[in-house]
């Protein structure tokens, strides 16, 4: 009989792993990560090259227990790990058409089949009232079928070291025991700023590619642009402008409510969440505190908890704004991955 394994030596699967977030998270805590999956190729490049472990493209909603259970190691606890696409659930998605919802009850039955010792789920708040509740309480209710002990809660990204006003709904479960969600480790008075993150970054112009760093590079401004980010002031709205830079649709009372479009931050708050457009200044608060550009590609990873130098594209490769920013903005942030990994590291240590 093959004996059982001790409780620290496990391994890490990473489902809809995208640029690698969740799985840096859980390396940085000194896990070994066996492989993360997901269906954008795109992502093979940062995930392999930052995390050192394979890439396999396939679609979770293919994936079978047999598939899933050979990428562990063996002789392993094994952790599964993953964030279904967000996009679903999320507020900008109000018709809520998307069949990629259904992506998390794959996650599940997959779960309930493959019987992991520990998973961690990890999504938008808004999961937790889509079509009144019922996704979410199939998923747990599935999960309670395969005998595991469940805890869930929304986290604030500044309470856990993210410079970043993100909001995420965080689930784990084992079949091991009762297991404990992430214990703050930051309050009001000690969040991390925007001048934390990116306060020591050479400066740029719009349009601007740092000599050094080709992810450090700002989107160009339009002529308009460049005069209503002249006009912004930190933390303030495009009602601070002169009326002649009012774009049209603000003028209307459907637009006088889009009030954070065409925004600058604040160096002293953490920023607004990071979406897959941070790198357009009216796509939303992204205008940087000082400088008159919006956000860079490296401006918006680092927001996101990545290290900076973390690699998303190859060497030579071009950089497009659309396809980092995607896998920047879609990622889980790697400060809230490693504060889940540390409540899963806490809580197999304590089952030696």
């Amino acid at each position: 009989m093959t004996p059982a394994p001790h409780a620290m030596a496990a391994s890490v699967v990473d489902l809809f792993c995208g640029a690698g977030g969740l799985s840096y998270g859980f390396k940085r805590e000194e896990f070994k990560i066996a492989a993360g999956v997901d269906i954008d190729e795109a992502c093979r490049f940062p995930y392999e090259t930052n995390n050192g472990s394979p890439f396999i493209r396939k679609d979770v909603a293919k994936l079978t227990a047999g598939d899933l259970n050979a990428l562990f190691e063996p002789n392993t606890r094994r952790i599964l790990v993953g964030c279904a696409p967000c996009q679903p659930f999320s507020t900008y998605n109000q018709k809520n058409e998307n069949p990629d919802w259904k992506l998390l009850q794959a996650f599940g039955a997959l779960i309930d089949d493959a019987r992991p010792d520990v998973v961690s789920m990890e999504n938008v708040p808004r999961l937790l009232s889509f079509r009144g509740g019922k996704i979410f309480d199939t998923f747990v209710a599935m999960l309670r079928a395969a005998d595991y002990h469940i805890v869930w809660d929304v986290l604030y990204g500044p309470d856990f070291g993210l410079a970043q006003t993100r909001s995420r709904l965080v689930l784990l479960a084992s079949r091991l025991g009762p297991i404990e969600m992430p214990a703050s480790t930051h309050g009001p008075k000690t969040h991390r700023t925007v001048k934390d993150e990116i306060g020591t970054l050479p400066p740029l112009e719009h349009g601007q590619v740092d000599d050094v760093d080709p992810l450090h590079r700002a989107s160009r401004l339009s002529e308009t642009n460049a005069k209503r980010i002249a006009s912004a002031k930190p933390g303030g709205t495009w009602r601070d402008w002169s009326p002649e830079l009012v774009a049209s649709c603000h003028k209307v009372e459907t637009g006088k409510g889009y009030s954070s479009v065409y925004g600058r931050m604040t160096w002293t708050a953490p920023s607004p969440t990071i979406t897959t457009q941070f790198y357009g200044f009216g796509n939303g608060r992204f205008g940087h505190p000082e400088q008159d550009r919006a956000l860079s590609l490296r401006e918006g990873a680092l927001l996101q908890g990545f290290p900076r130098n973390y690699q998303f594209a190859a060497p030579g490769e071009r950089i497009q704004f659309k396809k980092i920013g995607r896998m920047i903005g879609n990622a889980v942030p790697v400060t809230l991955a490693g504060a889940i990994a540390r409540a899963v590291k806490n809580y197999m240590e304590g089952l030696a």
